[in-house]
């Protein structure tokens, strides 16, 4: 009796677990390709208004140093003082100066005295010349070597003379020299602005840079009414934006006030350190307020000349050897390599083998890998 339950009972547990594998091989052969969310492509121009650092510096800037070595004998202005094109700011007393120029003079002198004896001298050996020429034309009055040596000492003579206003010139090019290096010893004001910074006091020794007493500047002069805005674009920012284009920026002493500026110049070559192209606003600043530098923040436009290609930021995934999007076609994934750019809302510029009305993943993952079969959810891109 035991043994026919026993053999029953064992084809119930053969026949149980062998429908047990069919349901699950069943199950298993019917679940449907993962779903997987998309969003379409889309073209369109950017315009859109991003955040750089600038940093504000005055439109002319001089550090003054003397043309001459000399002792200051007097200075008119200070830190912040005003000054105008011209304007005599400091007085230097060079005593070496007044000796040279005496010396020249008196050379000049002497050179103009040699003149004046060689003037006579030729005028005395052309009349002679001329008064035995004259004789000559009588023969036997006078011998013909006696013409021939007066006319060679006429022009030995009118020779030397030439030499004598030579020397001359050179005299009083001399003297010109000195005078026009005493006149460095007043200093002028190049233009018109402030006195940012002061060196020297009256008694001190000064000279040209790199000269005794040339280790810093006199003074150093701004021009403050105008200033300069630079700013450093990056390259993905330095196309589509033409000169004149108006530009506002702010600075951290007036917050919620906002400047503009007008885009002035443009390097149109690219930093290779960083990256990036320097471009000045030129701002107007009669009243003062801004200050030389001053960080700023400015608001650069950035602006494409063509549409480009948009998708969710979502979508793009980032690895350490790569930058892709999962495209979805024909219900297969694709890997699609690209660049991005600027970043409008949700949405992300991409530079690559895409096109319009294409099917991306809007969540990006390596873990559909190419060529996995999904089932594409419609979405519109946000």
């Amino acid at each position: 009796m035991k043994r026919p339950i026993l053999v029953a009972l064992c084809v119930a547990i053969l026949l149980f677990t062998s429908c047990g594998q069919e349901n699950k091989s069943s199950a298993k052969a019917a679940d449907p390709a993962p779903r997987v969310e998309v969003a379409k492509v889309v073209t369109q121009k950017l315009a859109i208004t991003v955040h750089l650092p600038g940093e504000i510096d005055p439109y002319e800037v001089v550090a003054i140093f003397p043309k001459v070595t000399g002792f200051v004998k007097s200075i008119e202005v200070d830190r912040g003082s005003q000054v105008r094109s011209g304007q005599v700011i400091i007085r230097l007393e060079a005593p070496e100066l007044v000796s040279q120029r005496a010396e020249a003079q008196s050379k000049l002198q002497a050179a103009e005295a040699q003149l004046a004896a060689a003037q006579a001298k030729v005028a005395s050996d052309e009349s002679t010349y001329q008064h035995l020429k004259a004789a000559a034309a009588t023969p036997g009055v006078v011998a013909g070597n006696d013409l021939f040596i007066s006319e060679k000492a006429a022009e030995a003579d009118r020779a030397q003379l030439k030499a004598q206003q030579e020397n001359v010139g050179a005299a009083r090019q001399a003297l010109q020299a000195i005078t026009e290096t005493e006149a460095y010893l007043q200093v002028r004001a190049p233009f018109d602005g402030f006195v940012t910074e002061r060196n020297v006091h009256p008694g001190a020794l000064v000279g040209p840079a790199g000269a005794s007493g040339g280790a810093l500047p006199m003074v150093r002069i701004e021009t403050l009414s105008r200033l300069r805005v630079v700013v450093p674009v990056p390259e993905t920012y330095a196309a589509g934006v033409p000169e004149g284009t108006s530009v506002n920026f702010s600075v951290p002493a007036f917050p919620g006030r906002v400047f503009t500026g007008k885009i002035a110049r443009i390097a149109h070559s690219l930093d290779v350190k960083t990256r990036t192209m320097p471009v000045e606003l030129e701002a107007a600043n009669s009243k003062g307020e801004l200050s030389p530098g001053t960080f700023s923040d400015v608001l650069w436009p950035v602006r494409r000349t063509d549409a480009t290609m948009f998708v969710p930021a979502t979508s793009v995934m980032s690895t350490l050897e790569r930058v892709f999007v999962v495209r979805i076609r024909d219900g297969k994934a694709e890997w699609v390599d690209v660049k991005t750019g600027a970043t409008v809302d949700k949405l992300i510029e991409v530079f690559g083998d895409l096109h319009e009305g294409d099917m991306v993943a809007r969540r990006g993952t390596d873990e559909l890998r190419p060529g996995t079969t999904v089932s594409a959810q419609q979405g519109q891109a946000k």
